[in-house]
């Protein structure tokens, strides 16, 4: 039998999954699908923008402390500010043991980097090779040239230019030949990525690259700078061209999310973690206030999961974990749990898709305490062993916020060590 049994794949379960095995426990993932981390900029968002304002926020930490005061149910209000931090630069260091240094400000400011629209977008940590193209200021740092593949679906170099240059930046672009990577026409930005991962294919590219870029330039390409050699074709790229390279995020898949994907479940199955995928709770088992098991579909009969303690990080409503009906039901997928939904008679989604104040139904999510267990209408906790992480936590709108993979590292890591707390004291 399991020790842990996490629920999700995305950041705050793998995160979850880490911190518990790292504290001995045998820990096990269970996930329907992959995480947000196939789909993001592949960047750490804490805070981009403070609810219901629209002026970014230059020092998330910071502003953290007035978010707590003002929303005590928000996620980082039980996380704390101190813990906050913990988290993140145990992440960081965590990055680095992997192979895939993440880099912030210094001093705890956001990171301002261009985004797939060129438009500047906030992040409190990056991936090393998204570091050069970081955005000082209008008419600050080095000019970019931002250069895309010819008939690449999911990076438009002009447009990032453009829109760059018109807020201040200076920036122009560049095309090349798609046939300088691969000869497929139909390749998506993962498979590009994997191309890249040869020596000779990236000489290929920078020999044609080197000729465009003007004295003094930094060098924007898509990313996908490699998938499994990644920080050997960053440097080699660099090298061969003489000048500074950047990535800049594409449309989903997300090369960078990917390899952070990839380098963490090589260290979770390094700690003896077993990760299945595939995976649809249809349903669970419950006696004397904890849950024994649950069961997930398959071809056959329903296979058999069991554990002493679970971890929910499914995600909210746009990661599944939540589901809803035409009729204006709305359910926790998992265990059934009581969910915090937008009060009586006000509506889940405004008249305006971008309406600046945001959707009710997006801060949905379930009810936790400060031990990260998920609670009924009266504040008392649901079951004995089952605590909850990331984006299915109610009181947050993480994309809205830009505060995403920050909610995900901090809760999933306080989640853990309140089961790991929780587990040994029942062990004894």
């Amino acid at each position: 039998m399991y020790d842990l049994i996490v629920i999700g794949a995305g950041l705050a379960g793998l995160m979850a999954a880490h911190t518990a095995a790292q504290a001995g426990l045998k820990v096990k993932i269970i996930a329907k699908g992959l995480g947000a981390l196939h789909w993001g900029a592949g960047t750490v968002d804490v805070l981009g923008y403070y609810p219901d304002e629209q002026t970014p926020i230059e020092r998330p930490l910071e502003a953290v402390l007035r978010l707590a005061e003002a929303e005590p149910g928000h996620p980082y209000a039980l996380v704390g500010a101190d813990r906050l931090a913990e988290a993140l630069q145990a992440f960081r260091a965590l990055t680095v043991e992997l192979g895939l240094p993440y880099v912030g400000a210094g001093d705890g400011g956001n990171l301002w980097l261009p985004s797939p629209a060129g438009t500047p977008r906030p992040a409190c940590l990056a991936p090393q090779a998204q570091w050069a193209g970081r955005l000082e200021g209008p008419g600050q740092g080095a000019p970019m040239l931002i250069v895309g593949l010819q008939g690449m679906r999911d990076l438009y170099p002009q447009m990032v230019a453009a829109n760059l240059a018109k807020l201040g930046y200076p920036a122009r672009a560049a095309s090349l030949p798609l046939e300088l990577v691969t000869p497929r026409r139909d390749s998506n930005t993962a498979q590009l990525a994997a191309a890249l991962d040869a020596p000779a294919v990236r000489s290929r590219l920078a020999a044609a690259l080197k000729p465009l870029v003007h004295a003094g330039e930094r060098v924007g390409l898509p990313a996908i700078v490699g998938m499994k050699d990644h920080p050997a074709a960053l440097a080699q790229l660099q090298a061969e061209i003489g000048a500074p390279v950047f990535e800049v995020p594409t449309l989903p898949p997300s090369v960078p999310g990917m390899r952070m994907y990839a380098a963490l479940r090589h260290r979770l199955q390094r700690l003896g973690v077993r990760l299945e995928i595939n995976l649809e709770i249809i349903a669970f088992h419950a006696e004397g206030g904890r849950v024994v098991s649950i069961e997930t579909e398959t071809s056959a009969r329903p296979l058999r999961h069991e554990a002493r303690g679970y971890l929910l990080a499914t995600g909210g409503v746009l990661g599944g974990g939540i589901a809803s009906d035409y009729l204006g039901n709305a359910r926790e997928t998992a265990f059934g749990l009581p969910l915090a939904l937008p009060a009586e008679g006000e509506p889940w989604f405004r008249p305006r898709f971008f309406d600046p104040a945001g959707h009710p139904f997006f801060r949905a999510g379930v009810a936790v305490d400060r031990l990260f267990r998920p609670v009924d209408v009266a504040g008392a906790p649901v079951y004995e062993n089952v605590w909850a992480a990331g984006g299915l936590l109610a009181h947050a709108d993480p994309i809205r916020e830009r505060s995403l993979e920050g909610i995900a590292i901090a809760t999933g890591m306080a989640a853990a060590r309140q089961a790991v707390g929780a587990l040994r004291v029942a062990a004894q």
